[in-house]
């Protein structure tokens, strides 16, 4: 009896904090309707900052476009430091319908601009700085960092653990891969990997991909399927 009356309390405390935890995810979100303490430059319809947020400061300066999805412990920051007066311009613009995955850190000591429909796995690093080295007497850290601007081109995917380093300019529909760290420029429809990226595959009007992809495009789910229609399809694939 003793047994059972303390797995039922363990159950019920269970769901208790589980169901509190999501509510102060719920309250704790930020959207243009619940900015709380935030006041960003523009926050679009549709835009969500997951809780709990990571550092975030400079927000006048940041601009986030519609229904964009900012994962936990994500990291906004426009400006070296918070309390700038960094100008009448936008420093840091993310367009509409971004995705920054959990952990990502956006780091804008000057600008940063992100196209539409651009996905950020986990853990992305992108930054405007590096710390510089030129006196071999100095500290590291307490030497002058270089800057230099950064520009994500639309429809781009950055892979889990990317890093883009100052300077870097993505085009449009840039595939980085896991892990790679990207400097300089990058071209339209390029697939980039390693430390430093190399461009290991694009795409050309006449020849298409090179080197040739190795599996079949996927096949896209026809409009108006249902859940269920689904379900029956699978089932009809394991069983043949």
């Amino acid at each position: 009896m003793t047994g059972a009356l303390t797995r039922g309390r363990r159950r019920l405390t269970t769901r208790v904090v589980q169901g509190g935890w999501r509510w102060i995810q719920r309250a704790g979100a930020v959207t243009a309707e619940h900015p709380g303490r935030l006041r960003f430059g523009r926050i679009g319809p549709g835009t969500r900052l997951a809780f709990p947020q990571g550092t975030v400061f400079g927000e006048p300066w940041i601009e986030l476009g519609n229904h964009c999805v900012i994962g936990e412990q994500v990291t906004l920051t426009a400006g070296m430091m918070p309390g700038l007066d960094l100008g009448p311009d936008p420093i840091l613009k993310v367009g509409d319908g971004v995705v920054l995955g959990r952990g990502s850190h956006v780091i804008a000591d000057t600008t940063v601009s992100i196209g539409p429909e651009t996905y950020c796995g986990p853990y992305v690093y992108i930054t405007t700085t590096n710390h510089s080295y030129d006196d071999p007497h100095a500290p590291v850290g307490k030497q002058w960092p270089r800057m230099s601007p950064v520009t994500i081109g639309a429809g781009c995917w950055l892979g889990t653990g990317a890093v883009i380093l100052p300077g870097a300019r993505l085009g449009r529909n840039v595939v980085v891969a896991a892990g790679a760290v990207v400097r300089g420029e990058v071209p339209d429809h390029a697939v980039v990997a390693g430390a430093p990226a190399k461009v290991v595959r694009s795409w050309h009007p006449e020849r298409g991909w090179q080197p040739p992809l190795r599996t079949p495009a996927p096949v896209p789910i026809p409009e108006g399927i249902t859940p269920q229609q689904l379900l029956a399809l699978a089932e009809l694939d394991q069983d043949s």
